[in-house]
């Protein structure tokens, strides 16, 4: 059976259809509601929210998400009522990010009334930071110096880093910009970080621009080194040496 990939509101109503009981929303976040979306690489970032989710709803809802997938967007969040409530602590960096930025596609705001403890956006940051660091390291070897994986692994990991950076910023400013590359360009006023390697895996990434094999080895160098800036800052501004002194 041949599946196609389907549009933005076809997919919304898709779903709407094959739960027509038990959905309450459906919200778009991400690059395509703060200013960042990229028509020829960036995707659809969904959440869909729905009273329960049992193996009926996962059934109902396989063939829309394949057809969804395949067009390269992610899988979309599918949480219950119940599981959104109590997600606050594990999904910190995400759940504030919506409540910046968001568009209800169907259903009502899952989102009204929804608090973040700053206690878990520290934790969840320092986590993520640092296993996403981590794979960094370790893709790139395995990239073994070819060009076009080491360009891969770049773009791939740009929106990453990016939505770590600004919510690393959510530590020094209460404010903080949504479109994400004016969020890295505000926290290398607070940290020693040069923003120049993200903007650059960013034309790559929107076609702008083209490095040769040498050119691309170093631009990794600058962006692991600006990544790790960011690491470092963030790992100083939660565990300061006098904290660290007194626990001694």
């Amino acid at each position: 059976m041949r599946f196609r990939s389907l549009t933005l509101e076809e997919f919304v109503q898709a779903v709407s259809s094959a739960l027509p009981q038990t959905l309450r929303s459906i919200v778009l976040f991400g690059s395509a509601v703060t200013g960042d979306f990229v028509a020829s690489a960036s995707r659809y970032d969904l959440l869909i929210v729905v009273e329960r989710l049992g193996f009926g709803e996962l059934e109902a809802l396989r063939d829309s998400f394949r057809q969804w997938t395949r067009a390269g967007h992610p899988t979309p969040l599918l949480l219950t009522v119940e599981e959104v409530r109590h997600s606050t602590d594990a999904f910190a960096i995400e759940w504030l990010d919506l409540l910046q930025a968001r568009r209800v596609l169907a259903g009502g705001d899952p989102l009204v009334g929804m608090t973040i403890d700053p206690a878990h956006l520290r934790l969840h940051l320092e986590r993520e930071l640092k296993g996403k660091l981590l794979a960094l390291r370790e893709e790139y070897v395995l990239a073994q110096g070819r060009r076009q994986q080491t360009t891969d692994l770049m773009i791939h990991s740009l929106s990453t880093f990016l939505v770590l950076s600004r919510a690393a910023l959510r530590l020094y400013q209460g404010e903080v910009p949504a479109a994400k590359l004016d969020a890295l360009r505000v926290l290398a006023s607070h940290i020693s970080l040069d923003p120049q390697p993200f903007l650059v895996v960013a034309a790559l990434k929107e076609g702008k621009r083209r490095l040769d094999a040498a050119a691309t080895q170093r631009l990794f160098q600058d962006y692991l080194s600006a990544v790790e800036a960011i690491v470092s800052a963030v790992d100083r501004r939660l565990h300061p040496p006098a904290e660290a002194s007194a626990s001694g």
